[in-house]
């Protein structure tokens, strides 16, 4: 954290009364008259209020407005700040705070007040399962009550910090609760308003509070090598100044200070590697504050010739910005024994770094800003579930960033791990939706490739729209994910009507026409397309239909022949719904459907053919009316494997590995034994199990065996080729 912010927020902790309070506020922000009148409005309002801990409730708006004080200058926060509790916990309404302070503080009051609202009768205790989508719609109304002015957010943030560090005086409950809301909810958006200050303090106190053992451990090791850990930082900036001085800084010019890293990001680095706190090598790390950008690159020069970097892991986000607006170099060098972390930046830099969108004045979307807020438009998914909400928005929110080009130079930031197709959508919704192949670093390259920061990406288009269905599980972006999947299922929809028309017309034993005459008949267009997703409704179809035969509603040449009753056929991989005998089901070569995929089953004789939903193959037989048959997926299947283990060389060790595969619930299918080196054979199964990650199994064996190699079998075309 900002060593000038740090003490700050110890004093903010150690306030006990309103005088405290009121002096601290004073100290980070100009007494003008319209702040003193919200704190005297603020101080009447809440008179006889009182926190969980016993203190005057005055106390915590007033800190809240000074902590938004020290991150920004902005008056109006301020005031809104110490004003963001009174419509909420008292008798004054918003239009009392409009007409006393203005439209700008009651517009930042009510946005604050909706967010409060949602805390108490929506957040659900931490054990639930809907804990997740909770989160998420705590979010989405964060969102939308911000979307005019982002202040909403900043305020927000500042009042949440002074909850985390007074919410020793809840229960334990409350305690997890709102730590747990904090850090998936409340630390991401600092990250992407840029306020590092305030995102790491969020993450060391809801680390504090969630996982207490692990925080006790990393406190402990870095309370032990403090002494060690301030004498390599001083012994290393007093070596990096006298370089800068010596290669042409001037003294005060610059600045250079130590930390060692924050607790919450060591934890992270620990979960990642799989390694302990003493294994972690650049737990230290120091800033250069230079003047000028230019100088950012001479520091990195004078640290690269004199220390040995690790070249790996360089970043420039000089150069190429993060789109929350964060720019420093960063390098990592060897000191003697130390490998201590480097980040270089100019002190403009750092306030941006720092403190973000609230470093600036300009905080509306339509204005501009040191810091990319575009994001926030693109999270508004007022149409999605709430579960595809936090889908989406968890990408773009909880991702680091890389920066790739178009041909015309122009920077796109995407989240780590994006491709050429989400670069498409980022592009244009359009360039997205006909994108056909691309251009990498002028190379060719699948619309599936993983982008790396600073590659050049050309798209080549087609004329007319494309679906890929198929891949939406396989872009990263909230932007390509909605609207493929906006697309997809208007597609969806239009391939499950069509297929409704084709199934009656096939069990009923009638012409596509004569289908379509029934339904309109029947009033059931808007809805047919069910009969392809919900068997229970196209029994409902069928039992229709039988009745009107019955009765002789309609000519009798319409139905030339007695009418079935369905019957449910079950195969390995799926259930089918039919009224005609059938025997098998097959797979076309066009298509691999993988499990879950959306099928459709072309009859064929007594034989079924399956594809997957969105093949083209299919769709063209689906408009020349071929008869088709209902289709799921068999739930309640075993999964097959191949596996190749590596035994040790001794006496019962096949034997064993087949008590433990008994053990674990599976069926041997098939055996096969190699010839083996002098330490081990190579034996290779196909077995049969209940478990349908490839993943959880492979890592249930490698705890007693050695797995080479490891495939399913179970997917629909490696089972039928």
């Amino acid at each position: 954290m900002n060593p000038a912010l740090e003490p700050f927020i110890n004093i903010v902790k150690a306030v006990k009364t309103v005088d405290e309070a009121e002096t601290l506020l004073f100290d980070a922000i100009e007494p003008t008259e319209h702040v003193k009148e919200a704190l005297s409005f603020a101080r009447k309002a809440h008179e006889g209020q009182f926190r969980k801990s016993g203190e005057p409730y005055i106390i915590h708006p007033i800190l809240v407005g000074a902590i938004t004080a020290t991150i920004s200058s902005d008056e109006t926060m301020v005031v809104a700040a110490l004003l963001h509790d009174v419509v909420e916990d008292t008798a004054c309404t918003i239009d009392e705070i409009r007409s006393r302070f203005g439209e700008d503080v009651a517009r930042l009051v009510e946005g604050l007040t909706k967010i409060v609202e949602i805390r108490e009768n929506e957040l659900i205790p931490s054990g639930s399962d809907e804990k997740l989508v909770t989160s998420a719609l705590t979010f989405r109304k964060m969102l939308v009550c911000s979307i005019d002015d982002v202040r909403v957010l900043v305020i927000k943030l500042c009042d949440r910090l002074h909850n985390m560090l007074t919410l020793d005086a809840l229960p334990p409950k409350k305690q997890h609760r709102i730590a747990e809301e904090t850090l998936v909810v409340y630390a991401p958006i600092a990250h992407r308003l840029g306020i590092a200050a305030l995102k790491n303090k969020l993450e060391d106190l809801s680390f504090y509070y969630l996982f207490p053992r692990e925080y006790a451990k990393i406190d402990d090791f870095v309370t032990s090598h403090a002494q060690d850990f301030q004498i390599k930082l001083n012994d290393f900036i007093a070596k990096v100044k006298r370089l800068m001085v010596h290669n042409g800084f001037k003294k005060d010019s610059f600045e250079v200070f130590g930390r060692v890293k924050h607790y919450y990001s060591i934890y992270l680095k620990m979960q990642r590697k799989g390694i302990s706190i003493d294994e972690i090598l650049d737990l230290l790390a120091i800033r250069i504050l230079v003047p000028q950008p230019i100088d950012c690159y001479r520091s990195l020069g004078i640290l690269h010739l004199h220390f040995k970097p690790l070249i790996a892991r360089f970043k420039d986000y000089v150069a190429l910005p993060k789109e929350n607006g964060y720019q420093t170099l960063h390098t990592t060098v060897f000191d003697d024994t130390s490998i201590i972390e480097a980040q270089i930046r100019t002190f403009e830099m750092h306030k941006t770094a720092e403190f973000g969108i609230a470093a600036h004045w300009k905080y509306k979307l339509d204005e501009e800003s040191h810091v990319n807020v575009e994001w926030l438009r693109n999270l508004q998914y007022q149409n999605e579930s709430i579960e595809e909400f936090y889908e989406l928005v968890k990408n773009d929110l909880y991702s680091e960033d890389i920066s790739v080009f178009t041909p015309a130079g122009d920077q796109i930031s995407l989240p780590r791990g994006a491709t050429v197709l989400d670069f498409a959508y980022a592009v244009h919704t359009q360039v997205g939706e006909r994108a056909t192949a691309a251009l990498v670093n002028k190379k060719a390259a699948t619309l599936l490739t993983e982008l790396k920061n600073g590659d050049l990406v050309r798209i080549i288009t087609a004329d007319e729209p494309i679906y890929h269905c198929t891949w939406i599980d396989a872009v990263k972006t909230s932007r390509a994910k909605s609207h493929m999947r906006m697309r997809c299922n208007q597609r969806r929809k239009e391939i499950d009507r069509m297929s409704a028309v084709n199934i009656l017309m096939a069990t009923f034993g009638i012409s596509a026409a004569e289908t379509e005459a029934w339904i309109a008949e029947q009033g059931v267009e808007e809805q047919i397309y069910r009969v392809a997703r919900d068997v229970t409704f196209y029994r409902e179809m069928v039992n229709r239909f039988n009745q009107q035969r019955k009765a002789r509603s309609f000519i009798p040449n319409f139905l030339p022949r007695p009418m079935k009753s369905l019957r449910k056929f079950k195969f390995e991989n799926f259930v089918i719904h039919a009224a005609e005998h059938i025997s098998n089901v097959e797979f076309d070569y066009c298509c691999h459907p993988k499990r879950n995929d959306p099928i459709v089953a072309f009859r064929f004789g007594h034989k079924a053919v399956v594809h997957h939903k969105f093949c083209e193959k299919a769709y063209g037989l689906i408009e020349k009316h071929t008869p088709m048959l209902f289709v799921e997926w068999n739930e309640n299947r075993l999964y097959r494997y191949r596996i190749l283990f590596s035994l040790k060389d001794e006496k019962g060790a096949l034997a064993k590995l087949l008590a433990f595969l008994a053990k674990i619930d599976t069926n041997l299918l098939s055996i096969k034994l190699g010839e083996g080196t002098a330490q081990s054979n190579y034996c290779e199964m196909v077995i049969e199990s209940g478990e349908s990650s490839l993943t959880r199994l492979r890592s249930l064996l490698e705890r007693r065996y050695k797995v080479i190699e490891m495939v399913s079998l179970s997917d629909a075309y490696k089972q039928h080729p």
